[in-house]
């Protein structure tokens, strides 16, 4: 007869992705996470696979808790920009809270940490920026054909160049000590709607 679990296997992963988030894959160790978590080493592996598995689960976790969010805001009826303004103005001031400082985004924590030498996590993270992408772009695309982007400016391009902007909130977010920084970057940004 099967034993059953001691623990809440969601409640492990939500914990595993606070520790990967604070502290990164490389720096993190099963037995930190087996201290973290509660869970003994055994049941960690016999649920989730070895760290690097965790790991990709955590992010996987990460990134089900962005995209709803991103959607609803950018797909509400009416003017589109006003939505790409504020998702534009949320990362900067998401980069530059103090209860996230230091901790930065872990999709672009990934991209920095795993992404060059882990082509799982490499495809994870493009998957990520594909989808913000691609809803950047229909927001944009929205904006030109309802005469609030200039005809002149490309959708996909400026998608790309936000797409960018956004992942460099977040690394000078977690870095830098001047939240100015982010939010000047992000408010000149901006101004390439105009």
């Amino acid at each position: 007869m099967a034993r059953t679990k001691e623990f809440d296997p969601d409640a492990a992963l939500r914990a595993a992705l606070e520790l990967f988030w604070r502290r990164g894959y490389e720096a993190t160790s099963m037995s930190d996470l087996v201290e973290h978590l509660g869970v003994g080493r055994a049941s960690l592996y016999a649920t989730f696979g070895n760290k690097r598995e965790l790991y990709l689960k955590a992010l996987e976790r990460y990134e089900e808790g962005l995209l709803p969010d991103l959607l609803a805001d950018l797909a509400r009826p009416g003017p589109a920009l006003p939505g790409v303004r504020s998702l534009v103005r949320r990362y900067a001031a998401e980069a530059t809270a103090e209860e996230l400082r230091g901790r930065g985004c872990f999709v672009t924590n990934t991209a920095a940490e795993l992404a060059p030498h882990d082509p799982v996590a490499a495809r994870r993270v493009e998957r990520n920026w594909d989808r913000l992408e691609t809803v950047l772009h229909a927001s944009l695309d929205r904006a030109r054909a309802q005469g609030e982007l200039p005809a002149g400016r490309d959708p996909l391009t400026l998608a790309r160049t936000l797409l960018v902007l956004l992942q460099g909130l977040r690394v000078v977010g977690k870095a830098s000590a001047d939240p100015a920084r982010v939010r000047d970057a992000a408010e000149q940004a901006l101004a390439l709607l105009d």
